[in-house]
Parts: structure tokens; C-alpha cells; sequence
């Protein structure tokens, strides 16, 4: 129809660079034109690249490629699996948080402790243990000799936008230092600049053994990545793989998104907008503001977050009601001050 909309929710945290960039426009349409698939028997230049500045900018580990951050947590979900088989006597009970949200296929669903995706699904596969989020205890009671890892995300996002509490992060990951445990961290949402770090583990000055990556990776393009550090490393040919992971256009997506995030200092800007958007949230008189960068929620005291959506839909704002109560926005990383400012005269005026 020609309308326009000012876009808070990217694709849900997917269009890091806004819809369209130019730059990956023009990486793609090069890309394609030359090379779109070949068989994962071989190697490929763009998946080289991409699989080097990944590491580059996180930490010494090797990269699965995959098509979604169902696809990489499946793969983090194997590896530790088989990493119990070989270092703590066969374990493989994976400790995860109720309320969180790793994906839907039978595996993810599962880990994610949210029974309102699960139980039409049963029965479903053992091996989770779900605790309270921001409960480092928790984690240390549940943990057994059958225990193999322990999967979080740092910011439960699909719940409305819940940042690891000060600390938690910190005394979980010397919990499974201490117990010869992984550490896998879903950083599907939260990772590539969103939070106003490259990976949001950042902020509590951690690593993780394994992690996550999808969504905003490829900027619109289907991608995933599970990256694992040479402790955690013990796939083997055959163990995992993906038709159509790692493709050449897929991996020319991502590498001009990253390429995009760092000439144009990106993930400082994010911090900076963070705060913009914190401040005009909180004009709005909403409670309970939460989020981390470009990674905001806010609650009404009323249950009106879906007719609030729908309003700023009518008004040209998309934004994401996640329940009765909750709005969720991640906007892309190149919002302006001057977008948030529309975006909050338009809230505002939906908000009465």
C-alpha cells in the first residue's frame, strides 16, 4: 500500500541494520551471482571469513554453521551431550531456566521450560533440569553427577526482556569451572551489538564454553552459528551437519553485517540509544522498565499491551506485545535520536 512504519521490534531482533542496508543489498546481489550453494563437503571462502572474524571477536573456539538459533542450540545441545560421554562419565542432564526460550524444535522446546509451547508435544526428551532464572543457587542444588551443562541466556528475551541480575552470571560460570561443567550461553538474541557489547556475557566479564548466534547475524538472511572453545570441542566429521549451513550467501550476509556494525561503531551507538529509548520509555509513565542497549521492556499496570501494540500498528509503530502486561522493543542498531523521539510522540499518543 506505500505506508511507512517506524520498526521497534527488527524482525524480532533480526534486522540489525534496519531493512534493505545497502551495503548487504549489494554483498548479496554480488554473492549471488557467483556462487549460492555447494555441498558442506567443502569449504568456502565466505564461510572461512566468517567463521575467523567470529572468533575473532569472541573467544578461541571453532564454528558450526547452521540456518537459525533453533539449529545452533540443537548443536550446543549435542555437543555437550557427547562432551558428557567423554569427560563426566557418560552425564548429560543439561540445566536450563523455566521461562526461557532456545527454540522450537522438540529439543529446544524442551530446554526452554515454557509448558504452554511444550505440552502439546509430549512426551518429551529427558535430560533438562529447569530452575529460576537469576538463581545461582538453584543452579547449584540441581547439579548432580548426571549433570553436564548448564544453558542460559543472558537476557531472557522472549518473556519481555529479563538481564541477568548483577553477579549471576560470575558465580555460575566458577560453579561449572569448579565442577567440570559447560557453559552454554544463548546469545541468539542478545549477541552482535545488541545489548551495547558485541555478546552481552561481556557486561559480566565472562566467557562461555559454547554459544549461540543466529537472528541478528545475517541481517534478514537465514544464518546460525554454535561456537565452542577448544575445551569444549569434540565434534568429529559426521557427528553434526546442516545441508544448506555455512552457505556462501548466507555467509556474505553476515560478514557485511559485521563489517557494517564495526566501520560504523555500532555497538557504542547502541549503548548510547539504549539509554535514549530507556529515557523516552519512561516519560511514557510505564513500570517495571528493564533491558540492556537497544534491548527494552516496559509493563502496564493494566492488561493492554496487545491493544497498545495494535494502536501503534494503526499509527504506523511496530512494537511487540510478548504478554497481557508486556511490550518488548529491539529496534534496529542504526535508530536515530530523532526516530526514538517520533517513536515516543506516537507511544505516547496510543498510550493517551
Amino acid at each position: 500500500s506505500g505506508r511507512e512504519y517506524l520498526d521497534l521490534v527488527a524482525g524480532i531482533a533480526v534486522n540489525l541494520l534496519g531493512h534493505a542496508h545497502p551495503d548487504v543489498v549489494r554483498a548479496v546481489s554480488a554473492q549471488a551471482g557467483a556462487l549460492i550453494h555447494t555441498s558442506n563437503l567443502y569449504f568456502t571462502q565466505p564461510q572461512i571469513d566468517l567463521a575467523r572474524r567470529l572468533v575473532e571477536l569472541s573467544f578461541p573456539s571453532r564454528v558450526f554453521f547452521c540456518n537459525s538459533g533453533a539449529e545452533a542450540n540443537e548443536a550446543a545441545i549435542k555437543l555437550a551431550r557427547k562432551w558428557g560421554a567423554r569427560n563426566r562419565d557418560g552425564a548429560f542432564e543439561i540445566i536450563t531456566t523455566t521461562g526461557s526460550f532456545h527454540g522450537r524444535t522438540l529439543a529446544t522446546i524442551t530446554a526452554g521450560g515454557q509448558p504452554k509451547y511444550s505440552d502439546p508435544f509430549q512426551p518429551l526428551p529427558h535430560g533438562f533440569v529447569h530452575v529460576a532464572f537469576n538463581d545461582a543457587a538453584a543452579i547449584e542444588s540441581a547439579t548432580t553427577d548426571k549433570t553436564v551443562a548448564v544453558m542460559l541466556e543472558p537476557v531472557m528475551g522472549e518473556i519481555g526482556i529479563i538481564p541477568a541480575a548483577p553477579g549471576y552470571l560470575k558465580r555460575v560460570r566458577e560453579w561449572c569451572d569448579s565442577h567440570n561443567l559447560l557453559l552454554i550461553l544463548d546469545e541468539v538474541q542478545t549477541g552482535l551489538g545488541r545489548t551495547g557489547r558485541w555478546f552481552a556475557h561481556q557486561h559480566a566479564g565472562i566467557t562461555p564454553d559454547v554459544m549461540t548466534l543466529a537472528k541478528g547475524l545475517g541481517g534478514g538472511v537465514p544464518i546460525g552459528a554454535c561456537l565452542a572453545n577448544p575445551r569444549a570441542d569434540v565434534f568429529e566429521p559426521g557427528d553434526h551437519g546442516s545441508t544448506f549451513g555455512g552457505n556462501p550467501l548466507a555467509c556474505t550476509a553476515a560478514l557485511a553485517v559485521l563489517h557494517v556494525i564495526e566501520r560504523d561503531s555500532l555497538v557504542g551507538h547502541a549503548a548510547e540509544m539504549g539509554e535514549v529509548l530507556r529515557d523516552a520509555i519512561k516519560d511514557l509513565g510505564a513500570k517495571d522498565l528493564r533491558g540492556l542497549g537497544l534491548m527494552q521492556a516496559f509493563e502496564f499496570e493494566a492488561p493492554k499491551a496487545k491493544q497498545f501494540q495494535l494502536g501503534c500498528l494503526e499509527a504506523g509503530l511496530i512494537v511487540n506485545a510478548v504478554d497481557d502486561h508486556s511490550i518488548r522493543l529491539v529496534p534496529p542498531l542504526i535508530i536515530t535520536g530523532q526516530e526514538i523521539d517520533r517513536a515516543h510522540a506516537l507511544m505516547a499518543r496510543v498510550a493517551g
